[in-house]
């Protein structure tokens, strides 16, 4: 199905005078466009409102919420950074920022719960309780979300991959040992990261079992998935929106640790005492702070000693 930019530049000849208004803006102007209200747009084209509702009805859409919602999720794999950081010039003031982006973030977390494939979640949870090796792979903006779960799957699981090079060439060389018996796991949101892309591919092909987790279906980056889980990810401005992920990533660990409760108590049994031992958190000082400063103390009594 062709996008919407694609639509318009096609049809664009065929249109009247006030929908031709409306393309040429929308083809030159289209990251401001997305945020624009139907008399906003009207405006900045110089015809009425209605002309803006009439013409996206047009275009297949069934009113203006539809074409900009639509107009939205085109823009997040089309626009560069300097577009998306331009984005921000719709709020008013600091105040309204907060207010739209948090506002965004509460309907993407609302649209995931609502649309998450509880089959699918399932089938991710099984597929990687009973992998040999789990390969882990988020890059660039999706990296923090691919270290996090890291994090937490290294004391679910012992036998974890963290693919996190940026050099294609590191990051078949972590790969390659993948087989049949292993899962996948690549995590990527607009604009989508060819090496992760690639990485997926590979792994399939050597028929691994291919785990995705991303913003929505038929793209590059889900070709090649066995299973696919999405979560919504607006995009505020030139920092992406990784609240729903961040949820959804941690419902399935949370899930995963229900069924490996005996692993994982074990692992964090092991892991405080090391804490304690060493003072790993707010509480007291450093096991090896304490053996330093004994140290020193010896060597002082020594030193004055030796002078008297």
């Amino acid at each position: 199905m062709p996008g919407i930019i694609d639509s318009i530049s096609k049809n664009i000849d065929s249109m009247s005078k006030g929908h031709k208004a409306i393309a040429n803006y929308l083809l030159e102007n289209y990251d401001k466009a997305a945020y624009m209200t139907a008399a906003k747009l009207g405006e900045a084209c110089q015809v009425s409102e209605s002309t803006v509702v009439r013409f996206t009805m047009e275009l297949g859409f069934e009113g203006y919420p539809h074409f900009q919602k639509s107009l939205k999720e085109e823009l997040k794999s089309k626009l560069t950074s300097v577009q998306r950081l331009n984005s921000t010039e719709r709020f008013a003031d600091d105040a309204s920022a907060i207010r739209d982006i948090m506002q965004a973030d509460i309907e993407n977390l609302k649209s995931t719960l609502n649309e998450v494939s509880e089959e699918a979640f399932d089938e991710a949870v099984n597929s990687i309780l009973g992998a040999r090796k789990i390969y882990l792979m988020g890059l660039r903006s999706s990296a923090p979300l691919s270290s996090f779960m890291h994090f937490y799957m290294t004391l679910l699981f012992d036998d974890v991959v963290h693919i996190y090079s940026n050099s294609a060439n590191e990051v078949f060389e972590q790969i390659l040992p993948i087989t049949d018996k292993d899962v996948m796991i690549g995590i990527s949101f607009p604009r989508y990261s060819q090496r992760t892309i690639n990485s997926m591919a590979y792994a399939k092909s050597k028929g691994a079992k291919v785990i995705v987790i991303t913003d929505k279906d038929n793209t590059a980056l889900t070709l090649n998935a066995d299973i696919k889980l999405f979560a919504k990810s607006s995009m505020a401005s030139f920092v992406d929106s990784l609240t729903a992920p961040l949820s959804l990533i941690n419902a399935l660990l949370v899930t995963l640790g229900m069924h490996r409760k005996d692993h994982i108590k074990s692992s964090f049994e092991a892991l405080e005492q090391l804490w304690s031992q060493f003072s790993v958190y707010e509480g007291g000082k450093d096991r090896l702070d304490e053996q330093e400063s004994d140290i020193i103390i010896e060597n002082d009594k020594e030193v004055e000693t030796n002078e008297g």
